[in-house]
């Protein structure tokens, strides 16, 4: 199924990566082995290596023929030169202007969101803001209507729990396939000022996005543009309350946030494990020779967390610059959502240092919600917003 082929085979704890080589054969829950990459030199050439391809077969989906005609059409999952068309296509109108244009909106949606909280002593930071912002913000960008933004946050939920809901999936994915094609139409006869509606329009030299293809857009932006976000605003905000010190660091030194923003990203990456590759061709990646053929799992967190490249890389450091992390990948498929998930997390860090300066956490560090599997992030954030001063 399709959440075997997102998972994080570290099987770690956050603070528990152990690199023993830059890359080993590792098993896969479905039965079958693939090479694990951890070293930053090897994952880096591996990110960008065209002998690895993304291409998925629908049986390997686990979907029924429908739903897995528009997951195959993801960005994530095509090599060139499908993917380069795609890319070109979108990035046309997921552009740097109409991201920054989201800040007013943004830093409004946060300030309400904040608002709402303000009068209770102890909050779940990641229930009452952390989920729900992103949430709000990409569907804002998206146009969905606000009638069916609690669906789309059910079916996000599902695929991040992965192998724990896993037989809701194609339940899931099929509710979500119907009501986002009924907004494709709606948007065609009815055009916006939204995402959909300007990649209707999308278009070069007679070339326009499929059905498929505008469908598996929007799912990918649900997963990219929402539970990442989530877990970077949730892990940076752990990071800074986890030593405290931190936390008051950043907020006497607000012209850090740019590099701490990055620094978390590093240091608790939010997607742990790249989506799966196969080699077209035997190679070799460090060190090891690869037959064609075989599966290969990049771990962007192993990556991140490299001694040999990342001096005290297993600590967090605010003002670490530069700072080459792997957290939004490399090469063709770097993340498409990184300005935006940037962008969010500015106005985030800026806002609830200013507006909690002595936020800290309600519960011991060791007793904060976490996961890591696919992605990496804190499912409960236990904090006292008005702390000791």
């Amino acid at each position: 199924m399709i959440t075997h082929l997102l998972r994080n085979d570290l099987r770690t704890r956050h603070k528990e990566i152990v690199v023993t080589s830059d890359i080993q054969m590792i098993p896969l829950p479905d039965g079958t082995s693939a090479w694990r990459v951890t070293g930053y030199e090897a994952a880096r050439q591996a990110l960008s290596d065209r002998r690895l391809s993304k291409v998925l077969r629908a049986e390997e989906l686990g979907l029924e023929p429908e739903l897995a005609s528009s997951m195959l059409r993801m960005m994530m999952f095509l090599d060139p030169p499908d993917h380069t068309r795609l890319r070109r296509l979108i990035s046309a109108t997921f552009t740097a202007h109409r991201i920054e244009a989201l800040r007013p909106r943004i830093e409004q949606l946060t300030a309400g969101m904040l608002d709402a909280i303000a009068a209770h002593e102890t909050v779940d930071l990641i229930e009452t803001f952390a989920y729900p912002l992103p949430l709000q913000v990409i569907c804002e960008l998206l146009g969905v209507p606000a009638e069916d933004r609690v669906e789309f946050r059910d079916w996000s939920a599902i695929v991040a729990a992965g192998p724990a809901r896993q037989h809701e999936m194609p339940q899931a994915l099929e509710r979500v396939l119907k009501r986002t094609r009924t907004l494709l139409a709606d948007r065609a006869a009815h055009p916006g000022d939204d995402l959909l509606s300007g990649l209707l329009a999308a278009r070069e030299e007679g070339d326009r996005l499929s059905e498929d293809e505008l469908t598996s857009m929007v799912f990918m932006l649900l997963i990219a543009g929402h539970e990442t976000t989530v877990n970077l605003i949730g892990n940076g905000v752990f990071v800074l309350l986890e030593d405290r010190g931190r936390w008051i660091r950043l907020r006497d030194e607000p012209e850090l946030l740019p590099t701490a923003i990055e620094e978390f990203i590093r240091y608790e990456s939010p997607i742990a494990t790249a989506t799966q590759r196969r080699t077209t061709e035997a190679l070799e990646l460090g060190g090891q020779s690869i037959p064609a053929g075989s599966r290969v799992m990049i771990s962007l967190a192993g990556a991140n967390r490299d001694e040999a490249h990342f001096q005290d890389a297993g600590e967090p450091r605010l003002d670490r610059a530069p700072n080459p992390h792997l957290g939004f990948g490399h090469g063709i498929h770097y993340c498409l959502g990184a300005p935006l998930a940037r962008l969010q997390a500015q106005v985030v860090f800026s806002a609830l240092l200013t507006r909690f300066p002595h936020l800290e956490l309600a519960v011991p560090a060791d007793e904060v919600g976490r996961r890591s599997d696919f992605q990496r992030g804190v499912t409960r954030l236990a904090v006292r917003l008005h702390g000791g001063h």
